[in-house]
């Protein structure tokens, strides 16, 4: 799906802080394709409105209101506006499909459990399943391709589009409803009917490891998710090595990956970004974990939000990075409220790691390249930094 990068307004960090990166993957079925904004979320869109940025907005909401005025689509013509400007990661979403990705980051969506994105190629790869998922137990994984959906064929759509039909929006489909998926697997294709279903997610899930190693695996960036983050490094054992796993993590609120990042900060600069030209900050707080051995995993599904949070780790001294290369989503996208309610998503700039690296198009190059075994690679380069006894 198109990444997406929103606007929040934290409360603990100033008017330039309020930016939420979202991911570029999503959980197509029904889980968050985005950030959404933070502590007022309803109200982000229409705030946004009357602060955003002339021209790009301004062309997509004056086409809006034309077809509006001519009794046409205003998201429709919004669509196309979005299209012919160019902007790789701007999409438009209705305000039911906003809603729902508000949901999804607070934890709770309808849909059937798997995530994908779209590849270079406009085809849609599954990335993930949940476990205990509809998809799941209709044995989807990982690496199939999403052909289509209830006949639809989605090859080179937007992935707002692909999210729309399968948690079917134009028919307000509730949990219990069937949706037929066309999969394909190497060489076989097949058709699969699953029933959507109400899912929570569990974006942050922590585990022992030989050795006192805590492993902390960030699926995404939701409401709470830093918090959790922190909790984990507070009660590993004293003196443990620590394995942050970001991969597959395809962003979330970037609040979130503050929070996380002053898990393992003591306050300073975890990134900049700026919106037309004007800089900003964001910064840890202040008493985190700043001694404790850390390998942060990645690859090339670790995105935005995640992506913010790695550069800040691996520029400030904090992790060792092993894996391969991030996937490069570094713009930053404000949303905008259209007359008919639906929201404009578009880049208005991009962020910058500590040392002033961008990140966009380019991803982050690992310390340690890995493509198998990474968490042993982990766990081995954790032996060496552990302090001497």
């Amino acid at each position: 799906m198109s990444g997406r990068d929103l606007f929040c307004q934290p409360r603990r960090v100033g008017r330039g802080a309020a930016l939420t990166l979202v991911f570029a993957s999503v959980l197509v079925a029904g889980a968050a394709t985005g950030s959404l904004p933070g502590p007022d979320r309803k109200s982000t869109p229409d705030a946004a409105r009357s602060a955003a940025p002339a021209g790009h907005h301004q062309d997509v909401a004056k086409a809006a209101e034309e077809a509006m005025a001519d009794g046409k689509s205003p998201m429709e013509a919004a669509e196309r506006a979005v299209s012919r400007s160019g902007d790789r990661w701007g999409a438009v979403y209705s305000q039911g499909e906003y809603e729902e990705f508000e949901e999804a980051l607070d934890g709770r969506y309808t849909g059937v459990g798997l995530w994908a994105r779209r590849e270079r190629d406009g085809r849609i790869e599954v990335t993930k399943v949940r476990a205990g998922s509809p998809a799941a137990g209709a044995g989807i994984r990982a690496g199939d391709l999403l052909r289509s959906v209830d006949g639809a064929d989605v090859d080179g759509r937007p992935v707002t589009e692909v999210v729309s039909l399968l948690r079917g929006d134009a028919k307000d489909a509730a949990a219990g409803t069937a949706v037929t998926l066309g999969l394909e697997r190497g060489t076989r294709a097949w058709t699969q009917t699953v029933r959507r279903a109400r899912l929570s997610t569990d974006s942050v899930t922590v585990r022992k490891l030989p050795g006192g190693i805590t492993l902390i695996k960030i699926d995404s960036f939701t409401k709470g998710s830093g918090d959790v983050v922190r909790d984990a490094v507070r009660q590993a054992p004293v003196g443990a090595g620590i394995v942050l796993d970001l991969r597959g993590n395809s962003g979330g609120l970037v609040t979130e990956a503050v929070t996380a990042a002053s898990a393992f900060l003591d306050g300073g600069l975890v990134a900049t970004y700026d919106v037309d030209g004007e800089q900003q900050v964001l910064h840890a707080d202040s008493g985190g974990d700043t001694t404790r051995p850390l390998v942060a995993l990645v690859d090339g599904g670790t995105m935005s939000a995640a992506e913010l949070l790695t550069g800040a780790l691996q520029d400030r001294g904090r992790a060792v990075v092993v894996g391969s290369r991030t996937f490069g989503k570094g713009s930053v996208q404000m949303p905008s409220r259209l007359p008919d309610g639906a929201v404009a998503e578009l880049t208005v700039g991009h962020y910058r790691t500590p040392s002033g690296r961008g990140v966009d198009g380019k991803g982050i190059t690992p310390d340690l390249e890995a493509d198998q075994q990474v968490l042993e690679r982990a766990e081995t380069v954790l032996s060496g930094l552990a302090p001497e006894s």
